[in-house]
């Protein structure tokens, strides 16, 4: 049994296994085939925050495949009410797949540890392995593959940029990272990175201008996530410089694309004229959510 709490525990083979079956069923999709495998498969939703595109598209991934869902927010009691080793037994006994939403990224490897069905990460404090497949499978159509995608994240280096930096160094995609320095990611983390796949892949830069030159694909998050409302004024004004604009967007490669995993504060991370642009590809990319997903439950499925 496999599950997906972090990215670093998934090859570069098996990443690309897991893409490969989300496009081919992407493709079934959009022809209108919707083959019943998950029929009789029953997904558990345990969520501590709130979500549309991670809730939405996993219970639309099982319904349309014959399965079905269950969400289970604070009434179930998780995490205080029984301990992790009597509540995580019995509720996958019930279950075939479970996704987790959770404040400490620790309270999904508990989780892991103690499940009867796969697990699988829908964003903690530390990753966000889901929407980093989104994110390269969007990448992937756009550019036709991803031989010369040179990806560059803008501001605050958060759960989405750590799983970004995870799957970029397991594909060989160089990815730049530009970030006030307090707000980049330890240099053992990215060393670590560099030396697994045995090349300087993922580079941070305290100025946009030289992350962002040559990119194909500028990506951006919002400055202040969910719990970081007491920091937001002190956020602003650290980040203020790294606002995507059109001006720096013309920095980067001729033709390059915007990707946001949403919901974006137009005015400040990113300004409208770049978002709601021809170079953004948003939709499309939170579309991705679906079939990316849809891949990763199936490929979980066939697993051992």
């Amino acid at each position: 049994m496999r599950n997906l709490v972090s990215l670093l525990d998934y090859s570069g083979d098996e990443i690309r296994s897991v893409l490969d079956r989300g496009a081919q069923l992407k493709q079934e999709l959009l022809a209108g085939v919707r083959r019943p495998f998950f029929a009789g498969r029953v997904l558990g939703l345990l969520f501590q925050k709130p979500s549309l595109r991670t809730r939405v598209s996993f219970e639309a991934l099982i319904s349309q495949h014959g399965g079905s869902s269950l969400y289970l927010g604070a009434d179930v009691g998780w995490p205080n009410r029984e301990p992790a080793h009597d509540f995580f037994p019995i509720l996958t006994s019930y279950l075939d797949l479970l996704v987790i939403r959770a404040n400490n990224h620790a309270d999904i490897e508990e989780a892991a540890k103690y499940s009867r069905c796969p697990v699988i990460n829908g964003l903690s404090n530390l990753s966000h392995p889901c929407q980093a497949l989104a994110d390269i499978m969007t990448m992937q159509e756009s550019a036709g593959g991803l031989e010369n995608v040179r990806l560059a994240y803008i501001g605050d280096a958060n759960n989405v940029a750590w799983s970004l930096a995870v799957i970029c160094s397991k594909l060989g995609i160089p990815m730049n990272i530009g970030a006030p320095e307090k707000y980049q990611f330890g240099g053992i983390f990215v060393d670590g990175l560099n030396a697994a796949s045995g090349k300087n892949l993922i580079r941070q830069f305290d100025q946009p201008v030289p992350a962002v030159d040559g990119a194909t694909f500028v990506y951006t998050d919002v400055w202040t996530s969910m719990g970081q409302e007491e920091e937001q004024v002190q956020r602003l004004n650290d980040l203020a410089d790294f606002q995507i604009t059109a001006e720096l967007m013309g920095i980067a490669a001729p033709q390059a694309k915007f990707l946001h995993c949403l919901p974006a504060r137009r005015g400040e991370e990113v300004v409208a004229e770049v978002i709601d642009g021809p170079a953004s590809l948003v939709i499309g990319q939170a579309e991705n959510r679906l079939h990316a997903q849809k891949g990763l439950v199936s490929w979980l499925f066939d697993q051992p």
